[in-house]
């Protein structure tokens, strides 16, 4: 299951902290100029909602910045993202892979019994093996460090009990992992930063 996570809008239709993506996304989308950044703390949130928007973002570019470095710091269009969704843990889950640049939908699995981490790890491959069949050199976003750390393992460091509900997944997974052994690849896999650039690309918007 996804963490709570918390959402400081400074300039929208009304200012405050949020706690779900869709009533962040009520209060800016069609704002111009509006600002908003998402946060893993309720303390994290009030402290930033009382510093304002200007310790968060560089003003004249409209770009948000790294401000411990105070570089800018951009994805990069010319990529994968990929996420998944879950309801429960375990339970039904579905992953997708998109085009960054333009949102496009590359690819879809679901739903079948899993997890969350699960479903990041799987999208991780897929998106791998969807760059490699095409002999693509562009970067994969994932938004899931957990995932990000098993595919570098080539391993799901997964606690899922193998089930009659879960015989599928467990497939895709024992499946992923050979995929990985057997394979090389050059793409970096990157991860998505949420509190600069918002939401992942891929993002089932069920938060």
């Amino acid at each position: 299951m996804a963490k709570q996570k918390y959402y400081v809008v400074w300039e929208g239709r009304k200012k405050g902290i949020y706690t779900s993506w869709n009533e962040c996304k009520l209060n800016t989308e069609g704002i111009k100029g509006a600002k908003y950044k998402a946060f893993l703390s309720k303390a994290e949130a009030e402290a930033a909602y009382q510093l304002g928007w200007k310790h968060f973002y560089q003003s004249k570019s409209g770009i948000r910045n790294n401000i411990h470095n105070n570089k800018k710091h951009e994805f990069i269009a010319e990529s994968i993202s990929v996420d998944a969704a879950c309801s429960g843990n375990p339970g039904l889950m579905e992953y997708q892979g998109v085009y960054t640049k333009t949102g496009q939908k590359l690819f879809h699995y679901g739903p079948i019994i899993g997890t969350n981490n699960i479903g990041e790890f799987l999208a991780i491959i897929h998106g791998l093996s969807y760059l490699k069949e095409r002999n693509l050199s562009i970067p994969i976003y994932s938004d899931s460090q957990t995932a990000i750390k098993w595919v570098k393992m080539k391993k799901a460091n997964t606690s899922l009990a193998i089930t009659k509900d879960t015989e599928k997944v467990w497939d895709l997974i024992k499946r992923g992992e050979q995929w990985l052994k057997k394979n090389t690849y050059t793409n970096k896999i990157l991860k998505w930063e949420t509190e600069w650039w918002g939401e992942n690309k891929a993002d089932f918007g069920r938060k």
